[in-house]
């Protein structure tokens, strides 16, 4: 087989219904753009100097007019060429979304569905002169129209409602995080492919056993083959193993696939970062009809077991919620993954490596494709593959009830299914299907906690799980998340599944799901982060709370913005838009200018993350992981997320660096006033620890060290000392590793607005690759400037006890271009009033 890639194409603009392709296929001279593909109409545009990028400052109404136009793109190729046995089809990875395509002015056909690709078999509409050019058309229709009711707003209470039937990516319309830039176009490569007598139209590479101590395994590969002309269709598959070793088998075609199984011992498995390597293994599988070589497909593949451990829970009761990695439990540690831009056929594949290897040294281990954006490119699952960053990966369905007594949509959502799993099965990284976001609990909430009527329970309950065993059949699938088994109250209860804590940021009590207090004195400490500590969930797969990004991010995109003006508000798109400053209320005191809320908001927010994670790290293996909402960014803006839409990472990124490390310390205090230090242990080994705990005062006048050892088994955590210390606001908590074992950890007794920390500065020297640190008194959160988005630290946001030195290394900036300040945690506003 070789393929011809359909890359250069023109767009142009109509009213909807306006168009003639008759007309279109020969206009030589109307308002044509170019286009590139992949891409979409509003990175064409603003290109051609017709749009104003919609993510800057307050640009994003600007491009509402573009949702109610056709937009028609068009290329021209030569006629391949072909000889009596081939066969050609035209192929379309992804149309975003409602989509006519023409050939020479002939419809092809007609296609709605911005996740499933469509091909068009043109071979006899090509059969003739060689020398002859074609022209294909494709025209957008407008998703909604103008006038319909609900058309205008965001999100799922608005444009979503009249969609629900349209697989397009649910954030396009505007989400809590993101602006309502809805994509169109050619958003994933377009080809002529040219077939011989068969064509291989899938494989799968998967390890089916696995011998306890891993000196053994079996390796499955099959093919999957569509036999159009040959008589005759065999499979000749090779594997290589990292170290030169090659298995090598044959099997001849049969109800269109190929399969062999193969013997490997010692196999060189696949691991996240944190416990080994990421060895892959070469695929190779040739395709041979009448004797002849017709088609070949070239792969990478990791080997590796995943599965869920669903065991009955002794202590709590329910049941666990637990991934097991070639026979190691795991705690995952992660966030949710959104997508980097509105323009998904944009995506940089250099991006998307980058803030997959930002997770990767941030030690997270996980990262979850949230059921409302898309599926992602495959530069995204090649570096998780390649850097050891699970995904969990949800089906693109969020927040609204779907029609699955629909026979037609359930159709195409089992044709969407399928060859999604298809495409990524092959996925070392690929750890749990998921059939969507939120889409379950939703309905319940808003019904009572009953079902009622038709909001998608065979899609979720009968189509997709069918798909996932039938084309996958080594990964598990999972209903929804939030899901659990029990009745109403298991999904998204505390006894099995996952869980969504909600409650927190929105300072919620929801009978039957909230735990811990009935009732909260303010409106802030309802949002308060310390109700994390009431969450026992068995995995908590969403929790968050927001912070702004770096002020050198919010002056690129947002220049001029003042704190709550109308461009600050436009890209605070959660509401009210008061949330966070009901925290800050309690908390820091209400931030007076932009910079006092950049600095608030992300300490809070650093402090929340801080202390869930450890929260559930210390209840494992009852919680078995932990993905904070969320990861990246889609524009620039206030959201949960830990690295902003630069690529800049938050206070917040750091604070979960060293809270997510393999092997971790985390102070708890107790009812009787006490405090404990917990030893957390997500290593393949028994860990055997020396700590030094310090209890001192902010002004340093009183510090008392110990030092403790401490055991702990893989996958579990213990106390491993106790003590007193006066939990008050000139009080601090330290553990740390004389020999670099674990990060440091730390715990404060007030509020950040309330603590005694004094006045603390911080002595600076600039020395090759870094700079040196001291600090002279507390300082709490050591800030170093970011002046460049690609720019690394090897850590930032951290506090130091009084005559404490530290090196940091900078990477990709000269050091001595950066500053370093530290964090002062309460407002002005707040410290004036208390003078």
């Amino acid at each position: 087989m070789s393929t011809i890639e359909l890359t250069e194409f023109e767009l142009r603009d109509l009213p909807p219904g306006e168009g003639n392709p008759i007309e279109l296929t020969h206009d030589a001279s109307g308002p044509w753009l170019p286009a590139a593909v992949p891409g979409g109409v509003h990175e064409a545009l603003m290109a051609a100097g017709r749009l104003v990028d919609p993510l800057l400052g307050d640009h994003e109404p600007d491009a509402a007019w573009i949702e109610g136009r056709d937009w028609w793109f068009r290329t021209r190729f030569r006629e391949p060429a072909c000889t009596g046995q081939e066969r050609v089809r035209l192929i379309f990875d992804g149309l975003d979304t409602i989509a006519d395509v023409w050939l020479d002015g002939t419809l092809l056909g007609h296609h709605e569905n911005q996740f499933a690709p469509v091909c068009f078999d043109v071979t006899a509409r090509l059969e003739s002169d060689a020398d002859e050019t074609h022209v294909l058309l494709v025209r957008f229709a407008p998703p909604i129209p103008a006038d319909a009711e609900q058309a205008s707003g965001t999100g799922p209470r608005g444009p979503l409602q009249l969609v629900r039937h349209l697989r397009k990516a649910a954030f396009s319309w505007g989400w809590d995080f993101a602006p309502r830039v809805p994509s169109i176009g050619v958003w994933r490569p377009a080809r002529l492919a040219l077939e011989r007598g068969a064509a291989i139209t899938g494989h799968h590479v998967g390890l089916t056993e696995l011998a306890a101590d891993h000196s053994a395994a079996v390796v499955r590969m099959s093919v999957d083959v569509d036999v159009f002309a040959a008589t005759i269709a065999t499979a000749a598959f090779t594997l290589t193993a990292p170290d030169g070793r090659e298995l090598r088998a044959a099997a001849a075609v049969a109800d269109g696939a190929a399969s062999v199984e193969l013997d490997l011992d010692h196999p060189a498995l696949w691991w996240t970062h944190d416990l080994g390597d990421q060895p892959l293994h070469q695929v190779r599988i040739e395709l041979h009809a009448d004797g002849a070589l017709v088609d070949a497909r070239d792969d990478r593949v990791g080997l590796r077991t995943i599965a869920v451990d669903r065991s009955p829970e002794p202590v709590e009761g329910g049941r666990l919620f637990q991934f097991v990695l070639n026979g190691v439990p795991l705690f995952a540690r992660g966030a949710n993954w959104v997508p980097p831009s509105p323009f998904v056929g944009s995506a940089d594949p250099g991006l998307l490596r980058d803030r997959v290897l930002r997770a990767c040294q941030g030690n997270l281990t996980m990262l979850r494709v949230w059921g409302g954006g898309v599926y992602e490119h495959d530069a995204f699952y090649r570096a998780c593959d390649e850097l050891g960053v699970l995904v969990w990966q949800d089906f693109m369905f969020a927040c609204v009830d779907y029609p699955g007594e629909d026979a037609t949509f359930r159709a195409e959502v089992d044709a969407e299914a399928r060859a999604q799993v298809a495409r990524l099965r092959n996925r070392a990284c690929l750890a749990l299907w998921c059939g969507n976001n939120e889409v379950e609990i939703i309905h319940l909430l808003t019904n009572g906690g009953r079902e009622a009527g038709d909001w998608g329970r065979r899609i979720f309950h009968e189509v997709l799980p069918r798909a996932v065993a039938e084309i996958d059949g080594l990964v598990s699938y999972w209903p929804g998340s939030p899901w659990g088994e029990g009745g109403p109250h298991g999904v998204n209860g505390v006894l099995d599944g996952d869980r969504h804590d909600w409650e927190v940021w929105h300072g919620l009590v929801i009978p039957g799901f909230t735990h811990g207090s009935d009732s909260y004195p303010t409106r802030g400490d309802a949002r308060h982060y310390r109700r994390y500590a009431d969450d026992t969930a068995r995995f908590a797969s969403e929790f968050g709370i927001m912070s702004a990004p770096d002020r050198g991010t919010l002056d690129r995109w947002l220049p001029g913005i003042a704190l709550h003006d109308t461009t600050f508000d436009r890209h605070l798109t959660d509401r009210p838009v008061t949330k966070l400053d009901e925290l800050f209320a309690v908390t820091t005191g209400i931030p007076g200018d932009l910079d006092e809320y950049v600095a608030l908001s992300q300490a809070v927010q650093a402090e929340a993350m801080t202390f869930a994670v450890e929260h559930f790290r210390r209840r494992q293996p009852r919680t078995a992981g932990a993905l904070v909402w969320q990861f990246n960014d889609t524009w620039p803006a206030m959201t949960w997320s830990l690295v902003d839409v630069d690529g800049v990472p938050k206070a917040a990124y750091h604070a979960l660096a060293r809270a997510s490390a393999p092997l971790v310390v985390s102070f708890m205090p107790t009812a009787d006033d006490g405090l404990q230090l917990w030893l957390v242990n997500n290593t393949r080994l028994p860990a055997r620890v020396r700590v030094d705990v310090e209890l001192g005062t902010f002004d340093g006048l009183e510090r008392d060290i110990m030092c403790v050892t401490g055991t702990a088994e893989p996958a579990t955590s213990t106390v491993i000392w106790t003590g007193r210390v006066s939990r008050d606001a000139r009080h601090y908590a330290w553990a740390a590793s004389p020999d670099g074992a674990f990060p440091p950890a730390r715990r404060h007794f007030a509020e950040l607005g309330d603590l005694e920390l004094g006045d603390g500065r911080v002595d600076v020297t600039v020395v090759h690759g870094g700079v040196d640190l001291v600090s002279h008194g507390y300082s709490y959160g050591v800030r170093i400037s970011h002046p460049e988005p690609a720019m690394r630290l090897d850590d930032n946001h951290f506090d130091l006890r009084n005559g404490e030195r530290r090196f940091v290394g900078i990477h990709g900036v000269d050091p001595a271009t950066v500053t370093v300040t530290t964090t002062t945690p309460h407002s002005r506003a707040s410290r004036e009033r208390t003078v």
